[in-house]
């Protein structure tokens, strides 16, 4: 059901994409463009097109709401922060020295009294 909704989620949205892009430019838009009157002037009629974008508008939030709780519930409430906390499967390890992860503690920098090699300097 996920993968129905989500193919409707995408075709919406290149729909709507299209028809905003058809539609004709009112002006004022970033204070480029014709379109005298400003603030005098009514509310505009509504067009079919702008019905058309309106109605695909709705739709897009209704799928975008509708795949928001169709992958909560297909979560199982397993957090990302508890999976990564979670200990990594088994390597398929053919030798001992190949493909194992390096200790936790080799990941970190040296402490002050370790015997680390001296960092270069500009003389």
């Amino acid at each position: 059901m996920e993968n129905v909704v989500l193919i409707i989620h995408l075709i919406l949205a290149l729909a709507l994409i299209a028809v905003v892009l058809l539609q004709r430019s009112e002006g004022g838009g970033l204070g480029i463009g014709g379109g005298g009157g400003g603030a005098t002037s009514g509310r505009p009629p509504a067009t079919p097109m702008s019905k058309v974008t309106w109605l695909l508008g709705i739709a897009f939030v209704i799928t975008s709401i509708t795949l928001t709780i169709v992958s909560a519930r297909s979560s199982a409430g397993v957090s990302v922060i508890d999976r990564l906390t979670a200990a990594p499967p088994a390597l398929n390890q053919q030798d001992d020295d190949a493909g194992s992860l390096p200790d936790a503690d080799s990941l970190l920098p040296p402490a002050q009294g370790d015997n680390a090699p001296l960092v270069p300097t500009l003389d």
